[in-house]
Parts: C-alpha cells; sequence; structure tokens
C-alpha cells in the first residue's frame, strides 16, 4: 500500500488503509484516514489532518506554509475531512494565528487541476473550484457553491450556498446565495435557477426566492429597506430567510 519511494516521517500517522504512491512526501504531524489514495509526488506537510476516502492526485501540495509575511512558524492546520478530490497541482495551505489558526474543509468536495486554497479558508461540502480557480485567504464558501475555472476571489469574501462564479471573473465582495454571478468585476445576472432545480428545490422555494431578488437587487430601495420589504412580504421560507441573513452579515459588501 505504501510504495518503497515515498517518504514518511516515523510520527506521521496514516491508517493501514492508505495507500501512498511513489516519490510522496509527508511530515511528521500528519494524519491520514482510511481509504485515502495518494498518487505519486504528493507533498503533505505541517499540521494536517486528512479524512476518509479521499483521492489525492500527482503533485498536490497541502498544508504547506500560509503565503502570508506575517506568518513566524506557530502551529496551524490543515483539515480536510472525507470524500474529497484533489486533482493535479492543487495548493492549499495551513493557516495562521490571526483567524484561529485552521484552513478547513468539509466534505465530498472537488478541487480541480491548480487550484488553490489560501490561509484560513472555510469551505463547506460539496464545493466545486474548477482549474485554476484561487481563493485569497479568510475565505468562506458556503455548501454546493461553484467556482468556475481562473476565477480569482479576493481576501475576506464570502460565497454562499448553491451561488455560481462563471469562468474568469473576479470576485472582490459577497456572491449572495442561490445566485450566478460573471465579469472582470463580478456582477449578479440572476438566480442560479439551474443549479436549484437540480438540486431538487421546490417551486414554491424557487418562486419565493425569484420575488426576494426583484425586491432586493432590482427595486431601487436601499439595502435596508429592501431586506424589511422582504422580510415582510415573504413568510416561512428558510431559503430566503438564509439569503437575508447572509445580506446583513456581510463585511465586504454584496455583489449588485
Amino acid at each position: 500500500m505504501i510504495h518503497k519511494t515515498a517518504i514518511i516521517d516515523p510520527k506521521a500517522e496514516l491508517d493501514s488503509s492508505v495507500e501512498v504512491g511513489p516519490y510522496c512526501i509527508i511530515g511528521p504531524q500528519v494524519k491520514i484516514d482510511k481509504g485515502t489514495k495518494l498518487s505519486s509526488h504528493v507533498v503533505i506537510d505541517g499540521w494536517t489532518r486528512i479524512g476518509e476516502g479521499c483521492r489525492i492526485f500527482q503533485f498536490a501540495s497541502i498544508g504547506a506554509i500560509p503565503q502570508d509575511l506575517k506568518y513566524k512558524g506557530e502551529e496551524s492546520w490543515v483539515i480536510l475531512a472525507n470524500n474529497n478530490t484533489i486533482r493535479e497541482f492543487v495548493t492549499i495551505n495551513r493557516g495562521t494565528s490571526q483567524s484561529g489558526g485552521k484552513t478547513t474543509i468539509g466534505n465530498n468536495n472537488l478541487f480541480m487541476a491548480y487550484s488553490h486554497v489560501a490561509h484560513d479558508c472555510k469551505i463547506g461540502n460539496h464545493v466545486i473550484l474548477a482549474n485554476a480557480a484561487t481563493l485569497g485567504g479568510h475565505i468562506q464558501i458556503e455548501d454546493y457553491a461553484i467556482v468556475g475555472g481562473l476565477v480569482a476571489v479576493h481576501q475576506f469574501v464570502r460565497l454562499g450556498c448553491h451561488s455560481i462564479i462563471g469562468g474568469s471573473s473576479a470576485a472582490r465582495q459577497d456572491i449572495p446565495p442561490y445566485t450566478m454571478a460573471n465579469g472582470q468585476r463580478a456582477k449578479l445576472f440572476g438566480l442560479n435557477t439551474v443549479g436549484l432545480k437540480r438540486h431538487n428545490f421546490s417551486n414554491e422555494a424557487i418562486s419565493n426566492l425569484k420575488k426576494a431578488y426583484r425586491i432586493i437587487f432590482r427595486s431601487g430601495l436601499t439595502i435596508n429597506k429592501a431586506l424589511d420589504q422582504t422580510q415582510s412580504e415573504i413568510k416561512n421560507s428558510p431559503e430566503v430567510d438564509h439569503l437575508i441573513s447572509f445580506i446583513k452579515g456581510s463585511e465586504r459588501g454584496i455583489t449588485h
């Protein structure tokens, strides 16, 4: 299960079912759970925890020090949960003391070739980063978001659940849940209706979100008045409630 050319520190903890391919390097603070497979030339370093059933392809780098000049060698982590696919040349850096010292990634995510996850990012479940998608530090991504190829996301930006950013875009402000964004200075282009239908959102839920989108982004009201009107007109909708809560919690501002 472990190729003879792999270099594994004796202090690393690997489940007996872990497969390690040729020329992989695994550092002393690394722990890898059962069923995970590493192809050739994978480097896993630092305080890194890899969950169950992950597939890590050749030349990926996980747990390297953050690309942050404030980092001074303190203990910090990458925590990768279960059933994640890490394709070729993906880089995932560990956290800094500025934000709790952890880069965390949930379950069932796909990171395509050359994508980058910077320090202190918090990524949910079922997220897709397409080829060469690049995340700055401290980014939060909710479940089922899709980041297109060659997309750059500015540090501290949040991406809402079931949102999608088109390829070659640049996101400088938060992308609200359930929406589509695109452009060199990303703008919203309506709801991600196709994605919502694929994930079996009810017709009522989609209708409520469409109404909320019109009020918030097309009515011409100030954002606070638009949110108040949305709350008063649309009741008992968990999706709309989440959309409103996400917008209210924005610190960098919302993409319009």
